[in-house]
């Protein structure tokens, strides 16, 4: 596995390696052992798998707040999608900064999102599968987000000018400026 660390230097693009032949192919997605390597030591507890249907589906930007804070390991099964991670940790360096890579079944990477980080992406094509590990469970008491397009964080999101497909709950998510962060950084 190659880790690739990005501006944010705690979110990481990780190539995993995927062996094939004209059978197919076999890839380890998930080794405990290759992760502890690398520096990555969450506990998965639960897998999350969402098909956008169409091109530019936006989903997030989303996180859950302690007690509940989850950190994301996220790779696409079908299609391409930008993915962004927005730093919200109190005192990092990175505060408010993002980071955005494409993820694509073809490129077969993955995106290493810690908890403190604000997630979100951008389908690049029509019938996205999105695959992601989570270090803990979903709870709704502690759902977070921020909106998608606030001027603040000027995410340069690749639209080419085209209005993204939005959940009425992304619609209606608060600007970065009145965000209170639980998180902390360290």
């Amino acid at each position: 596995m190659q880790v690739i660390q990005l501006d944010i230097p705690d979110v990481l693009l990780l190539q995993i390696p995927k062996h094939g032949d004209d059978r197919g192919f076999f890839s380890e997605v998930y080794s405990e052992r290759a992760f502890l390597k690398a520096g990555i030591s969450n506990r998965w507890v639960q897998d999350n798998h969402a098909k956008s249907s169409e091109r530019h589906v936006l989903r997030g930007l989303h996180f859950q707040v302690p007690p509940h804070a989850q950190a994301k390991l996220v790779r696409v099964a079908r299609g391409r999608i930008f993915d962004v991670a927005v730093d919200v940790r109190a005192g990092s360096p990175w505060y408010g900064k993002w980071v955005g890579k494409e993820l694509s079944a073809s490129a077969w990477n993955q995106l290493y999102v810690p908890a403190g980080f604000a997630h979100g992406y951008l389908t690049l094509e029509p019938d996205c599968e999105v695959l992601y590990k989570v270090d803990d469970y979903y709870a709704p008491d502690c759902e977070g987000g921020l909106i998608w397009n606030d001027p603040d964080l000027a995410i340069d999101w690749p639209l080419q000018g085209h209005a993204p497909i939005l959940s009425k709950n992304d619609e209606l998510l608060p600007r970065f400026k009145d965000f209170r962060t639980p998180f902390s950084y360290g």
